[in-house]
C-alpha cells in the first residue's frame, strides 16, 4: 500500500511540474511573440524625427515629441499624486488603523479601486475637472492616472510594512521617538525597497492607459506645454503616447499606423525598463 501511495504522488508531482513548466512556456511564447510584433513592426519606424518633430497629419513628415513628453508629464502629475495619497493612507492602515472599523472600510473601497475599470475612472475625473472648467486639460489627465495608482501603491505600502518585524518599532519606542518619527526614519526605510516596487508596478499600470485620457487630456497635435503658458499649458489639452497609437492604428493611413507601431515599441520598451530598474533597485544585496 505504501508503495503504491509513493507511486501515486510521484506521479502527481511530476504531472503537476510538468504542467507548470507548459504553463510557463505558452506564457512566455506568447510575451516573446507580442515583443516580436512590435519590434518587427515599429523598429523601422525608428529614426530622429520620432523625438524631434511633433504627430503629423497624413502624408507629412512627424514624430512623437509632443507625445513623449505629454506622457512623461502625465505619469509624472499621477505619480506624485498616488504616492503622496498611497504611501500615507498604506501607512496609517499598517500603523495606525489595523483591524478598525473604518480601515476595513478604506481596505474594502481599496479593492474597489483597485477592480475598477479604468474607463470609469477617467468619466468621473471629467465629471469633476473637465466638465466644470469646460475643457480637457493635462491635470485632468494627471489625475485620473494618479486615482488608478493610488491603490496599487496603498495596498503594496500596507503589506510591506506589516511584514516588518515588529522589533523595529519596539526600538523606535524603546529610545523615546515619537511614533511618527519611528515611521519616518525606521519603518519607511526597512520597507523603502517594497514601496518603490509598489510604485514601478503602478507606473507600469498607469503608463499604457488609454481611456481616461481620451476623457481628460484628450490629445493635442502640438505642444501645448510652456513656461510662457498660464498654469505652464496644464490647463490645455495634452498629446500622449496611448492616445496617440489609439488615434493613429485606426486610420487608413498607412504612415500613421507605422507611427502607431513606433509609439507601442516606445512604451512597452518604457514598461520594461521600468520593471527591469525594479528588479535592479530591489534587489537583495548579499555580503561579500
Amino acid at each position: 500500500m505504501s508503495t503504491f501511495r509513493r507511486t501515486r504522488r510521484t506521479i502527481a508531482n511530476v504531472s503537476f511540474t510538468v504542467f507548470c513548466y507548459l504553463t510557463t512556456l505558452v506564457a512566455l511564447t506568447a510575451l516573446a511573440l507580442i515583443f516580436w510584433t512590435l519590434f518587427s513592426k515599429g523598429a523601422g519606424g525608428l529614426n530622429a524625427n520620432i523625438f524631434l518633430k511633433v504627430t503629423p497629419a497624413a502624408g507629412s513628415v512627424g514624430g512623437l515629441a509632443n507625445a513623449i513628453v505629454g506622457s512623461i508629464v502625465l505619469c509624472f502629475l499621477g505619480m506624485v499624486f498616488a504616492i503622496a495619497v498611497g504611501v500615507m493612507a498604506g501607512t496609517w492602515l499598517a500603523e495606525y488603523g489595523r483591524n478598525s472599523l473604518y480601515a476595513q472600510l478604506v481596505r474594502f473601497v481599496n479593492d474597489i479601486l483597485l477592480s475598477a475599470p479604468s474607463v470609469l475612472v477617467g468619466l468621473v475625473i471629467a465629471g469633476w475637472l473637465v466638465a466644470p472648467f469646460h475643457g480637457f486639460s493635462a491635470f485632468a489627465g494627471g489625475v485620473a492616472l494618479g486615482l488608478i495608482a493610488v491603490p496599487i501603491i496603498t495596498r503594496t505600502t500596507e503589506d510591506v510594512l506589516n511584514l516588518q518585524p515588529t522589533a523595529l518599532r519596539e526600538s523606535g519606542v524603546a529610545l523615546g521617538t515619537p511614533k511618527w518619527t519611528a515611521i519616518r526614519l525606521i519603518m519607511w526605510k526597512a520597507a523603502g525597497s517594497g514601496i518603490l516596487t509598489g510604485g514601478l508596478l503602478a507606473f507600469a499600470r498607469i503608463s499604457g492607459e488609454t481611456a481616461p485620457l481620451l476623457f481628460t487630456s484628450l490629445g493635442n497635435t502640438n505642444f501645448s506645454l510652456g513656461f510662457n503658458k498660464p498654469w505652464f499649458g496644464l490647463n490645455q489639452p495634452l498629446a500622449s503616447l496611448p492616445s496617440a497609437i489609439f488615434s493613429f492604428a485606426a486610420t487608413p493611413a498607412d504612415d500613421l499606423v507605422r507611427l502607431a507601431w513606433t509609439a507601442a515599441l516606445l512604451l512597452a520598451v518604457a514598461v520594461l525598463a521600468a520593471n527591469i530598474g525594479a528588479r535592479f533597485l530591489t534587489r537583495e544585496r548579499r555580503p561579500s
